[in-house]
């Protein structure tokens, strides 16, 4: 979020400042044209924490998410910005585009594919989906559509079966990379939802990559949906998220120590075991969403061929894998 916030900055007051960052994600910023090195010590030198008040407004302002560091470095600085694009700033460089991608790699073909984020963070387990259904949405598209399943290995992402397994084998920068390439994303409110409208697609494809948000109630989808994606959320549709989100942070308490899980931090509204407003999303809603891309020609299917070359190469993924990572 805050990359688009620097786009802005220079855009709407070029040549007005130079500007360093600091973050935790360094790999975010790799080939970013805004960023100019600085050391905090120099004279003329001036460190700002950046902030997004707007977040405890964002259900009752019609703004999203990106707007926060936007409005607050326009306020901080006292100088116009806005938000110009609906959609971070992330940067290629010429290499990292001309690299093919993993799934090419290990196939030797350039087959379409779908992202799938099938877990999240220990600390929003609100946000989690079962994944029993992320499975039916593979399983549904078998032959059609090749997923690649990603994720933290330090997280929760239960393995899936019929995928290429990716979990815990890219590095930030590969997973950028991996974006670039894919034809589509399926995941929760996440990084990869972000990263989906921030990177950008390949030549010839269309320039808004499909993107299944499986969002549930906890989150406005004003503040949250990016334009292109498929947001599926329930806000409205149960008194805990009548009017807004509710922001609950855990269905059940983790028993971790962490103040999420204080009785005021955690869902109201359980079914097993997810929150209500996420029992509420089917599968089928989610096939739905994927098959309107499919059949809108925004993405692609898989040819007879390259099914069965994407069949071969999830079946033998578990021994390719680990030779190839530097690739990816």
């Amino acid at each position: 979020m805050l990359t688009a916030a620097v786009r802005d900055l220079h855009r709407l007051n070029p040549g007005v400042f130079q500007t360093d960052v600091r973050t935790a994600c360094p790999g975010i910023w790799d080939n970013n044209p805004h960023l100019t090195p600085l050391t905090e010590r120099t004279r003329g030198v001036e460190v700002i924490d950046c902030e997004y008040p707007l977040i405890h407004e964002c259900g009752t302002q019609p703004k999203h998410c990106l707007n926060g560091f936007v409005e607050f470095l326009a306020a901080r600085l006292g100088v116009p910005c806005r938000l110009t694009a609906c959609r971070g700033d992330i940067h290629l460089s010429p290499r990292e585009r001309s690299l093919p991608s993993a799934v090419r790699r290990l196939s030797g073909a350039d087959l379409p594919f779908w992202i799938m984020v099938a877990g999240g963070k220990y600390d929003y387990t609100i946000k989690w989906w079962e994944t029993s259904r992320y499975q039916a949405v593979v399983d549904h598209f078998r032959g059609r559509l090749l997923f690649v399943q990603v994720g933290d290995k330090t997280h929760h992402h239960p393995a899936l079966s019929g995928v290429l397994d990716l979990r815990g084998r890219t590095t930030l920068r590969q997973m950028i990379r991996l974006m670039h390439h894919a034809d589509g994303v399926v995941c929760p409110v996440t990084f990869a939802m972000h990263l989906a409208a921030a990177v950008e697609t390949r030549p010839g494809r269309p320039a808004l990559r499909p993107c299944v948000v499986v969002a549930g109630g906890r989150e406005p989808p004003h503040w949250e949906a990016y334009p292109g994606h498929q947001f599926i959320h329930t806000v409205g549709m149960l008194p805990c998220c009548a009017q807004t989100g509710c922001w609950r942070c855990r269905t059940f308490p983790r028993g971790d120590g962490d103040e999420r899980d204080e009785p005021h931090r955690l869902c109201t509204n359980v079914v097993g075991s997810l929150p209500r407003c996420m029992d509420l999303i089917r599968p089928e809603e989610v096939i739905r969403r994927i098959e309107l891309y499919l059949e809108a020609g925004t993405a692609r299917i898989l040819d007879p061929a390259g099914a069965s070359m994407a069949s071969r190469m999830v079946s033998n993924s578990g021994s390719v894998i680990s030779r190839t990572v530097p690739s990816c």
